[in-house]
This record gives C-alpha cells, structure tokens and sequence, in this order.
C-alpha cells in the first residue's frame, strides 16, 4: 500500500482563495478591508522570511498588511507599547507579534498584551485556555494545529473514537493540535522526551502527528497500518547529491511510511503552506468580529 498524498499546497490554495474572494465582496460593498499588523523584533534572517511571506499573502488576498520593526535590544516596555498603539487602531484587526522573541523579553507578557479580538495567532492565555476547556469557545485557534485539522478533514480521517499520537508538546503546535483533536472526540496520547518506549505507542495511532523537531525520527516500523500521518517537522538535512548540498526533511522517514500509511504529509508542501492560509482566515474572521462591535 503507497499512501495518498495529503496535498497542503492544494488546500491551502483554495482557503486563500476563498479569503480572497470574501474580501473582495466586502470591498464590493464598501466595507473595510481586514489589516494584519506584524511585529519583528530584531533582524533574525527566518523571521524575516516568515514576516515578509505573510505580507506577501496579504496582498495576494486584498487584506491590508502593515510591518512594525524594533531593534534586538527593544525593551518589554517598548514591545508592549507597540501592541498597544496597535490595538488602539481600527483599521488594524490581526496582530502578529513574530516568534521567537529575544531572550530578555517575556513572550508570554507580549502576548497577554494583544487585544483577545485581535489576537489571530491564537497564542492569547484566554484563547487558549477556552481551547482546553469543554464548552468554551475561543475567537482564534492557532494557525498550524487548525491547519492540520484541515488537513485531516480533507483526506477522510474519521476522528470521533480514534486513537490519536501527537509526538511534541510545544505551546504552537504539540499542545494545541492534541486539544483540538480531544474536541473532535479522538482519544489523545501526548508524547515527549521522556516518553518510554515510543515506537509501541505511535504503532497504536490511528493519526499520528509528528512535531518533534528530528529528522526522520518516525520509521516506517514505527507506524500502524493504515495511519493518517502529518508531518509538522521541517529540517535540513546534508545531502551531497541535493543542487545545493542539503535538502529539506520532516520529521517522518517519508519513503518508509508512505509504504504503510493510508495518507501522509509530504515536507515541503504538506502543513506548512497551511499555516500562512489559517492566518488569514482568521485576520478575516477579526475584521468580522470588529463589524461586529461596530454595527456595521
């Protein structure tokens, strides 16, 4: 059995698109545009990318995007000022403070500091405490472990009663993604470092997502027959045959498991595409809610 591709490239495609056409009619009918402000602090090269990746989205979509950049040595003071000025604008509906911060500032105080309703990273204390808590709503789940769950819908996992292993248990994938799927009715097992004996657990998923940050740490052995496999790890491996001596991995051993899942991720173009196009779902659902309060 070779696994069906779970194609995040498609997907996201199609919920851009979607956002897309969404904006456009609100500007058809002359209301406001979403506005997605992000906040670099410092110049480190990946958030760079990553900053201007979600700029470019923006304008792909027709949701306005503004760029706030402070030097590496900002003060937790000056950081939360800046949210603060931004909450206190209307024409702002999403704030993303980039992560990682640098090491002297509190992330945690940053993010409490965001506006609930414009918090579209999903990263808010409250927004993830309501994700953990039964019968609480939050406004915003974040980006990637949402993305996964779209993932999940669109190739067919039956979630409702099934066993699911999340590997990782980061505050932005692991630990959000595991309450999302305890939400959908699956029976969650969270592994880590200290976990014993991994592979026996991870045989027992009928969904298994990998965010552990190893490459090719999942062997096809490692895996049940039949499994959805999501692939969240993105690392470079040496590859003297790649054009530019290394090449890009997951966290799964993909030639081995595609051979035993039922669908899997590939790495490039499986989840990541996905978390720039949640983003802008919920910077659109932000200017929703904010016309919402207005009464427009």
């Amino acid at each position: 059995m070779t696994a069906n591709l779970i194609d995040g490239k498609k997907i996201a495609a199609d919920i851009r698109s979607e956002v897309k056409t969404a904006v456009s009619a609100r500007q058809a009918q002359g209301l406001p545009v979403p506005g997605l402000a992000t906040v670099l602090v410092g110049d480190d090269p990946a958030s760079k990318v990553y900053v201007r990746n979600k700029q470019k989205a923006c304008a792909e979509v027709g949701i306005a995007s503004f760029g706030y950049n402070l030097p590496a040595e900002a003060s937790q003071q000056e950081v939360e000022d800046m949210v603060s000025q931004l909450n206190a604008d209307p024409t702002i509906n999403g704030i993303l403070v980039q992560l990682p911060l640098p090491r002297h500032l509190n992330d945690e105080a940053v993010l409490s500091a965001i506006d609930l309703h414009k918090d579209v990273d999903g990263f808010h204390p409250v927004n993830i405490g309501k994700l953990a808590q039964k019968g609480r709503e939050p406004l915003f789940v974040p980006c990637t472990p949402a993305g996964i769950m779209v993932l999940l819908e669109k190739a067919g996992a039956k979630l409702e009663g099934a066993n699911a292993v999340v590997l990782g248990r980061s505050n932005i994938v692991g630990m959000p993604v595991a309450l999302l799927l305890v939400r959908a009715n699956a029976t969650v097992t969270i592994c880590h470092s200290k976990t014993r004996d991994l592979p026996s657990i991870t045989r027992q998923a009928d969904v298994l997502i990998a965010a552990i940050g190893k490459p090719e740490m999942v062997r096809g052995n490692w895996v049940k027959p039949g499994a959805f496999v999501i692939d969240v790890g993105i690392n470079r491996i040496e590859d003297p045959a790649a054009p530019k001596g290394s090449r890009l991995v997951g966290d799964v051993a993909f030639e081995e498991v595609r051979e035993v899942a039922s669908a899997i991720t590939p790495v490039p173009g499986g989840v990541g595409p996905m978390t720039i196009a949640m983003l802008l779902r919920n910077t659109l659902h932000a200017r929703e809610l904010a016309d919402q309060s207005s009464h427009i």
